[in-house]
């Protein structure tokens, strides 16, 4: 842990300590950005519901911390590797995407997502050569259309 995650483990320890649960706060450092993971039992409670009230927290810690880490690194929050694996989850949809639609011709959507599983998505497909992206919408949730690139 640095200089520069300590304001985050702190706003997460009284985060779980006002909902009333034990649940250490670990830090990975990846190339990404920093990746907060509650664990221990009661962090379940996070989990739940498929994984909304992290979704929330997650939006919390980015408009309070978001800006303050270097480049284009992010700050995440995960609960029992609840995101990690949703993460790989949503990554493997966007390329199996990504090449269906070069194989079709057909324009692939997936959505509505929040802007960070948006730009999962932009990341995972920009992986896959002759694939682009483009965000729909104009709420917080968009689609991304996934399409050949001619």
């Amino acid at each position: 842990m640095n200089d520069s995650t300590q304001p985050i483990v702190d706003f997460l320890a009284r985060f779980v300590e006002a909902l009333g649960i034990r649940t250490p706060v670990d830090v990975e450092d990846t190339p990404d950005g920093p990746r907060f993971d509650l664990s221990g039992e009661e962090a379940e409670i996070l989990a739940r519901h498929r994984g909304e009230p992290l979704k929330a927290l997650q939006h919390v810690v980015d408009m309070a911390y978001g800006r303050s880490l270097d480049g284009d690194r992010r700050v995440f929050v995960d609960a029992l590797g609840y995101r990690k694996g949703k993460d790989i989850e949503l990554r493997q949809m966007a390329k199996f995407l990504a090449e269906k639609a070069k194989e079709t011709g057909a324009d692939q959507q997936l959505g509505p997502l929040n802007p960070y599983e948006r730009r999962l998505v932009h990341m995972a497909v920009a992986e896959v050569p002759g694939a682009t992206t483009e965000s729909v919408g104009d709420a917080f949730s968009k689609i991304v259309l996934i399409s050949s690139r001619k």
